[in-house]
């Protein structure tokens, strides 16, 4: 690589909502972004590889163009209810794919400098309103489906670090965007003036703005003092009541309802209720300390930059 060349990043998962958003914000910084995909779409605006991790399969250029690799390949965990077949699903996708690259990785011949694999504060568990650090134990995956794929997903990165390639593991809060993920799912009730806090309402929320965490994965690859786990959430957490709260009051909208019980999310959602029942206040403490500045520390702020208030 001469030094003038552009720093390039390959990125798995990049169609999805941080992905996208994240390619944006590489190119704007002067880095040049490829994808790996299973269906290479002929309309991107980025290079594509081909990659197939249920096959093992991977276009053998890929990784050899990467100065970096940004892992955010796996099925979403909110998208329909959770079937046997649909937990297999989340599990394998992501674990195939960090088998894939851990292979190529291996291999002589490439010039990765850092691997940023995603993880989730599902890992923790429902842990009440314990504040969680990175210390904190994984929860108990006998019976917490998310903590078991978190865990099983960070156990499946180690082998790379083992490489000797820099390894950073984001535990990823609830991401806050209009685009998709959690919030336009919460927002619809509120804006039909239909809102209410789910279940108890004191369960915590540990959220972080699309913007943020793109930022936050920047700084990882561009700085090498990052390595290991990181919490990557805002640092003001709030209760789910609070959440609701504040939507509420930055879209205007009236809060009528009583909280929506937790058995009748239970039935509504199954064992996906997990989401949005359980409850993890967790520490940004050390993302402050290695010198991050978010540009929304704070709920309000947050929200008002997403919905124009």
């Amino acid at each position: 690589m001469t030094e003038n060349s552009p720093r390039k990043v390959l990125i798995t998962g990049g169609t999805g909502l941080i992905g996208t958003r994240l390619a944006e914000l590489l190119i704007d910084s002067g880095f040049e972004v490829a994808l790996l995909s299973r269906e290479p779409a002929k309309s991107s605006h980025y290079r594509s590889f081909r990659w197939d991790p249920r096959a093992g399969t991977i276009d053998e250029a890929a990784v050899p163009y990467a100065d970096y690799i940004v892992n955010l390949a796996g099925a979403s965990v909110s998208d329909g209810k959770w079937t046997d077949e649909r937990k297999r699903d989340i599990m394998t996708s992501r674990l195939g794919g960090l088998a894939l690259l851990s292979r190529e990785l291996s291999k002589p011949g490439h010039h990765v400098q850092a691997f940023i694999s995603a993880s989730a504060i599902g890992v923790y568990g429902d842990t009440a309103n314990t504040l969680l650090t990175e210390e904190s134990p994984p929860g108990l995956p006998t019976h917490d489906f998310l903590a078991d794929v978190a865990h099983q997903w960070e156990l499946a990165a180690a082998p790379i670090a083992a490489l000797g390639i820099r390894t950073v593991i984001p535990r990823i809060g609830i991401v806050l965007s209009t685009e998709g993920g959690a919030l336009p799912q919460i927002a619809r009730p509120v804006k039909l003036g239909a809102g209410a806090a789910l279940g108890s309402g004191k369960q915590y929320m540990s959220w972080i703005h699309l913007d943020d965490i793109c930022r936050l994965f920047m700084a990882m690859l561009e700085d090498p003092a990052w390595h290991g786990t990181y919490n990557a959430v805002a640092p003001n957490p709030v209760t789910n009541q609070q959440f609701t709260e504040t939507l509420a009051h930055v879209l205007h909208r009236p809060l009528v309802l009583p909280k929506v019980p937790a058995f009748g999310l239970k039935l509504a959602m199954g064992e996906m209720s997990e989401i949005v029942l359980g409850s993890q206040n967790v520490s940004a403490q050390k993302v402050l300390k290695q010198g991050f500045k978010f540009e929304y520390p704070e709920l309000q702020g947050a929200l008002e930059a997403l919905y124009g208030g």
